[in-house]
């Protein structure tokens, strides 16, 4: 088959780059064009992924490092491939450093798992952050139960950011590691990460970066930022669903023991014990998502032809845009910092109207949010409010698309007889 090649985007073009995504030309069933707002929680996916896939699927698929035959070294080649763009991207040192996994909830627990088992005791402490999603809470949580260790808590400043003026008082000698999100997924917070890898570094700790809402922004750079471990999502790289990536540095990895057993994983099997693999296989074990890291690949490409500067500009200016739009609604609050603190995710609640209803009502006019917790519970609580509704932006959705956002806000507030 022919793949679809993505259109060449010097002057960033949206309309352009929509016309790569096929399902953002369709309309609904009540008749509305689709006005796609929530690729926070995942985003849409470019005729060059769809098509790599179903070019594996149908022209080459076999399983990953099993076989000698042509399909099988095609499928090791593309998956290698996949694996040396992942490492380029975010500015690993080297492809064994990249562990293929089933999500950013996988790679997080298998830290959780692989490294604390071997190296928390009794009285350490683990340093994470009131915004964090419950997939950078509850591995820890389940870990520092076993382990009788300890977890403290960055607290948050009244508008929603890290406050490091209290770093000092909860990141101790005892800290042995430090996971913390990137980008707040409700609240588009940006954290620190150089400044706090230098911070947890300088006490003898680790750092693990959730970078699930922020790698697809392009913000982060392993190296340059000093991280241990970094962990994200495929799909919400405009990649395929069930792949994710752990980065490790080698020397960790190797120290780590494996966490999941089986086929692929091991060097050599005996009866009564076996020798892992050296990384990245010691990590890979059984079937990995075969498919899904070759779409992972082209995705990944797919982003980097765009340019993270155009997406960032873009981004940014819908930011801008809902902002001053939004905030001229009556009864509308955004939580969060303001925008020179945040990436594309405005998260809010209006007065008199519950989020799940105001989803419903956005939805009657295309538009398409996420309402509720979003996985982040104690942030909520923290916030006082038991839900929120989130519009998450991509590179791909437009200025007009932010007016019919809060056009069809202002259509829910009239529905439930609401004054301006």
């Amino acid at each position: 088959m022919t793949l679809a090649t993505p259109t060449p985007v010097r002057a960033f073009d949206v309309a352009a780059v929509r016309r790569d995504f096929p399902i953002l030309s369709r309309k609904l069933s009540n008749g509305h064009q689709l006005v796609y707002l929530d690729n926070g929680a995942s985003a849409q996916k470019p005729q060059v992924v769809i098509d790599k896939l179903t070019e594996c699927y149908e022209t080459y698929f076999a399983n990953a490092y099993r076989g000698v035959y042509e399909f099988g070294a095609r499928v090791d080649e593309e998956m290698e491939a996949s694996r040396s763009k992942v490492q380029r991207l975010i500015g690993a040192r080297e492809p064994e450093e990249i562990i293929f996994t089933s999500g950013t909830t996988m790679s997080i627990n298998l830290v959780a798992q692989a490294w604390g088992r071997r190296f928390l005791k009794a009285g350490d402490e683990i340093l994470l952050t009131v915004m964090e999603h419950h997939a950078n809470l509850v591995p820890w949580q389940m870990i520092a139960r076993e382990k009788q260790a300890t977890i403290r808590h960055i607290p948050l400043t009244a508008d929603g950011r890290l406050d490091l003026s209290k770093l000092s008082e909860v990141l101790t000698p005892r800290t042995r590691m430090v996971a913390v999100t990137a980008m707040s997924t409700v609240l588009g917070t940006i954290n620190p990460i150089g400044e706090l890898a230098e911070a947890a570094h300088k006490v003898g700790a680790l750092i693990l970066v959730d970078g699930a809402q922020s790698v697809p922004h392009g913000m982060v750079d392993v190296r340059a930022q000093d991280v241990d471990f970094l962990a994200f999502s495929g799909h919400k790289l405009y990649g395929p669903t069930g792949i994710g990536v752990l980065y490790g540095r080698r020397h960790l990895l190797e120290a780590m023991d494996p966490f999941l057993g089986g086929c692929h994983m091991i060097d050599e099997v005996f009866l009564d014990h076996f020798t892992p693999a050296e990384i990245p296989a010691k990590f890979e074990a059984g079937t990995i998502p075969i498919v899904q890291a070759i779409g992972l690949g082209a995705a990944v490409d797919y982003v980097e032809s765009v340019g993270f500067d155009a997406i960032v500009a873009q981004e940014t200016a819908l930011l801008e845009a809902a902002f001053t739009r939004l905030s001229g609604i009556p009864g509308l609050k955004i939580v969060g910092p303001d925008i020179s603190h945040r990436g594309a995710i405005v998260s809010f609640a209006v007065d008199g109207v519950h989020p799940h209803d105001m989803a419903s009502l956005l939805d009657e006019r295309g538009v398409a949010v996420r309402a509720g917790h979003h996985c982040t519970m104690p942030l909520h609580d923290w916030l006082h409010q038991p839900a929120t509704t989130r519009a998450s932006f991509s590179f791909y959705n437009t200025l007009d698309e932010v007016d019919v956002l809060a056009d069809a806000i202002r259509y829910a507030r009239r529905k439930f007889r609401l004054a301006d």
